[in-house]
């Protein structure tokens, strides 16, 4: 049995301390709100989980210390926005033997820097890891059979998060590419909320496969720009978690993206959706990246313009698609 403490208490954080204390171990969660960590504690219940039941070993708590205490492993899952500032809290309560773990995917929008820059600038001498790939929470919670891949330099964290991890349901794959597997994950939210637009247009199938396909390569001239492998696109982190983010309902930045589409504004899409829309922020940092690495990506410049310069999502489309021709 090993101990592992979560931060954040979000669908993800929840989800994988489901999963966790049904494969053994011993969970703590940290919640940053007093009424999750009652509702947890107390109803044995996510908010963003309503139909699972948490497993009466899992312990929430809003205090750092009480969680990580212990814990040999540590998995973040907080919104992208607040890993910094989260990381600043609990650093001075962990130690040199625990091993950090991203889950949260995304970028720091203010200084457009990738998660495990963050971590690297927060917590230098930490051992840690990018765990990500096509796993929805809802599916996780449930038992749904689901690979992931652990992202890491240190071969101990990826050997733990297999150990912790294994089991008939849980398949983990290891890489050594942190960076393309950490911007697989953050970028591919964007092309999910361009998705949802499409559906929100009733613009079909093949508008639909065209839109992911292309948004592939625009995640790719990136994130090779940025030092990922290229392989590593077309592999769980990429292309799988692109295909679960882009065709379920299950995602909340389609379900943004396809609000946005009937005439919503993004005000009224993150009330409506309630959680975190990591895509809305993530495609304004993506927009920069592209400028600052000189990457044409006609997807995310055109959904920017519908975001920010009240570009409307039919004439978002005709514009992509009166494009000039080019060989693929």
């Amino acid at each position: 049995m090993k101990k592992i403490a979560i931060i954040g208490s979000g669908s993800w954080g929840v989800a994988l301390g489901i999963y966790l204390a049904k494969n053994g171990n011993q969970v703590k969660i940290w919640s940053f709100l007093e009424e999750e960590k009652d509702k947890i504690n107390n109803e044995k219940k996510c908010i963003y989980l309503p139909n699972v039941e948490i497993p009466e070993s899992i312990v929430c708590s809003c205090d750092f210390r009480e969680v990580l205490e212990g814990a040999e492993l540590v998995l973040h899952v907080t919104p992208s926005k607040f890993v910094r500032s989260t990381l600043k809290q609990y650093e001075k309560f962990l130690n040199k033997d625990q091993m950090l773990i991203m889950c949260s995917k995304g970028f720091e929008q203010e200084t457009q820097k990738t998660l495990d820059e963050v971590i690297k600038e927060e917590i230098p001498n930490i051992k840690y890891g990018i765990l990500s790939g096509p796993s929805h929470a809802e599916e996780v919670s449930l038992n749904i059979p689901t690979a992931l891949v652990i992202a890491s330099e240190d071969e101990r964290v990826k050997e733990y998060i297999i150990d912790a991890f294994r089991s008939p349901v849980m398949r983990i794959y290891t890489s050594k590419d942190i960076k393309g597997v950490e911007l697989g994950g953050a970028l591919k939210n964007i092309i999910a909320f361009c998705a949802g637009i499409a559906v929100g247009l009733n613009l079909g199938d093949n508008t639909f496969a065209a839109l992911a396909t292309r948004g592939l390569v625009e995640i790719a001239r990136l994130g090779t720009a940025m030092g990922g492998s290229e392989k590593t696109f077309y592999g769980l982190t990429g292309l799988g978690d692109l295909i679960v983010t882009c065709g379920s309902e299950h995602s909340r930045n389609r379900r943004a993206g396809e609000l946005i589409g009937k005439g919503f504004s993004i005000d009224e899409a993150r009330k409506e959706i309630g959680m975190t829309i990591e895509s809305v922020d993530n495609i304004d940092v993506a927009y920069k990246l592209a400028k600052k690495y000189n990457i044409e990506m006609p997807i995310v410049n055109t959904v920017y313009d519908v975001l920010y310069n009240g570009l409307q999502p039919q004439k978002a489309v005709e514009n992509l698609m009166t494009r000039a021709f080019k060989e693929e």
